[in-house]
């Protein structure tokens, strides 16, 4: 029997604790990430419990009679650990189901962990999804590398790191959030658009999970020309923001940074994925930015949204 329990500050522990032992979880779903903009979602992440013992977790939250998994989350779907099995995941939906229809929840909007974040293979939601009649409402496709097969960089981005490099660029790993969340702010006022987190908020997750986001710019001298904002997890280093100053445009302070995060700095790792290019609920396809993810040796992988009718 599988008992669905509400998530409350009590198990905080039990929470991170099963997350680091998950074999799809991500720092992204320890509650001290995730509590971050609680202020803007209405929690109702989930526990299911097998024989007294924790055996998966769903980061979410309500919105009027729908469940997100998680709204404030690029994904979060299902997290289980490594004895998660096929039938008891479709048990688990069967009792999901039942759950939110006694909560009075009308719909369920699913956002698939992609494969890249497993350490092991871990879809077993999706067959799980299929049988319960979900349907895909959403795909996103952000462009990754398989490190360990590099495609390789085109001959101009090979060209432009080069010359960025000849002009006495450095690199390194640094802290100030601040003048990069400047350039980043400059960059994206073009596109009416501004970052998803505050400079405040950045610095605060950054404080709190330090080996896992990490800047690293571009500098000439003491000016910081370009700069790259990395989430690392287990098996990926994710571009979360990119940003550069006209200046380290032109002197291709970002093909620099990015040609040393691929080739150096994260060459033990699985995949360096670039994120999404896709707007509008995934119909619209940025193709100026996604050629120039793929002219590093980026390849499509999908990022997929499921809405199952309660």
């Amino acid at each position: 029997m599988i008992k669905i329990k509400k998530y409350d500050l009590k198990y905080k522990d039990q929470w991170d604790s099963f997350i680091s032992s998950s074999k799809n979880g991500n720092f992204l779903f320890y509650r001290d990430y995730m509590e971050y903009h609680n202020d803007r979602f209405t929690d109702f992440s989930l526990i299911f419990i097998k024989n007294n013992k924790i055996i998966a977790l769903l980061p979410a939250n309500i919105d009027e009679d729908v469940l997100f998994s998680h709204g404030g989350l690029t994904f979060g779907g299902v997290i289980s650990d490594k004895t998660m099995k096929t039938p008891l995941m479709v048990d688990i939906f069967n009792e999901l189901k039942k759950y939110l229809k006694d909560k009075e929840v009308k719909k369920l909007i699913y956002k698939v962990i992609p494969h890249i974040y497993h350490t092991i293979p871990a879809e077993e939601d999706l067959i799980a999804i299929f049988m319960n009649k979900g349907k895909l409402s959403r795909r996103d496709v952000s462009s990754t590398i398989l490190i360990e097969e590099k495609i390789g960089f085109t001959k101009g981005k090979k060209w432009n790191a080069k010359k960025s490099k000849e002009s006495g660029l450095k690199v390194s790993r640094t802290y100030d959030f601040e003048r990069f969340m400047a350039i980043l702010e400059e960059n994206l006022k073009k596109y009416d658009t501004k970052p998803v987190h505050t400079l405040d908020e950045i610095k605060l997750l950054a404080s709190r999970f330090p080996n896992n986001i990490k800047l690293f710019t571009a500098s000439k001298g003491d000016e910081m020309l370009s700069g790259v904002i990395v989430y690392e997890s287990t098996k990926v280093a994710h571009t979360q923001y990119i940003g550069a100053l006209e200046e380290g445009q032109k002197l291709y302070a970002t093909e620099l940074v990015l040609d040393y995060l691929i080739n150096d700095y994260y060459k033990e790792k699985k995949y360096f994925d670039f994120g999404i290019s896709t707007e509008q609920e995934g119909h619209y396809l940025n193709e100026g930015l996604i050629m120039s993810k793929e002219s590093f040796g980026a390849r499509a992988v999908v990022y997929d949204f499921y809405e199952i009718k309660i």
